[in-house]
């Protein structure tokens, strides 16, 4: 524990106190400063290492064109391609919250190998601020990468179909619920020894949940045994949700299942990351 040196109380020999470093001794306005000037810790890291932003620059571009120019003949049909845009697009944006997040997870765990964490440890600020300060920095990447997805989606004849304010409702949708997902990332960039782990750990588990769900094909073409998996999908709610907003149709009921999957998940994984961070040595 970190210590200041203070001048010895009435009848005490000794000069050192322990310095303030509990969470609840720290109210909301210094919390907000404490995140304020971690998130703009980490955008200085991403403007020093330019780098880091490629996975969220290039990625929209290499799977929109994949995905339309590979599998929008076979499924829409040839000369239709514009019709797969449409129903591709929204479920990319979920896709684009997913692979942001697990980059957060190897981030941390990076950032722990290197004693970065500990010296946060040190420190008198709130242990959440540091971990809601690499999401905030993180949302701001999945922004990037939404933005640069809607774009070349324009450019492939993506439709709004709808109005600019259901298209701003979809994003916001996939931020909300790509956001919860990053708590999932960090605690197990906080709890596996090698961030090579936690890509293996993410890869097992999100293979199947993006591949078993609405973002690239109708549930109507699968088997029955895979379309009852991925009817409970949550980010075939959120493809749905996106997809809905942008094109038409029921909105209600995918909507409020990725809101409250967001909120379970947040709800959930939350606390256990920050008690991760304060205990991890």
């Amino acid at each position: 524990m970190s210590t200041v040196t203070t001048a010895p109380a009435k009848g005490r020999t000794d000069s050192t106190v322990p310095a303030a470093s509990g969470e609840g001794r720290i109210g909301p306005r210094a919390n907000a400063r404490h995140i304020g000037a971690l998130v703009r810790r980490n955008a200085l890291q991403i403007k020093q290492d330019p780098e880091s932003m490629f996975d969220a620059v290039l990625m929209p571009i290499i799977f929109i064109l994949l995905f339309v120019y590979v599998f929008g003949g076979a499924i829409a049909g040839k000369g239709r391609l514009e019709d797969y845009v449409n129903y591709v697009t929204p479920g990319l944006m979920a896709m684009m919250g997913i692979n942001i997040a697990m980059a957060v997870g190897t981030g941390v765990n990076d950032d722990s190998k290197k004693g970065v964490m500990d010296r946060f440890r040190t420190m008198p600020i709130a242990r959440s601020s540091v971990l809601v300060a690499k999401i905030v920095v993180e949302v701001g990447r999945m922004l990037v990468a939404t933005a640069i997805l809607l774009g070349m989606g324009f450019l492939l004849g993506l439709e709004i179909k709808t109005s600019v304010v259901d298209l701003l409702a979809a994003v916001g949708l996939s931020v909300v619920f790509g956001a919860s997902l990053m708590w999932i990332f960090i605690l197990l960039g906080l709890t596996m020894k090698t961030a090579q782990a936690v890509q293996g750990v993410a890869m097992l588990v999100l293979m199947p949940l993006q591949f078993g769900s609405s973002i690239f094909a109708p549930p109507t073409t699968m088997p029955d045994w895979l379309k009852t998996f991925t009817d409970y999908n949550p980010l075939s709610n959120l493809a749905d949700a996106a997809r809905n907003l942008i094109n038409g149709g029921p909105v209600a009921h995918s909507v409020w299942m990725t809101l409250a999957w967001a909120a379970g998940i947040t709800l959930l994984t939350a606390p256990l990351a920050v008690a991760r961070f304060r205990k991890r040595t």
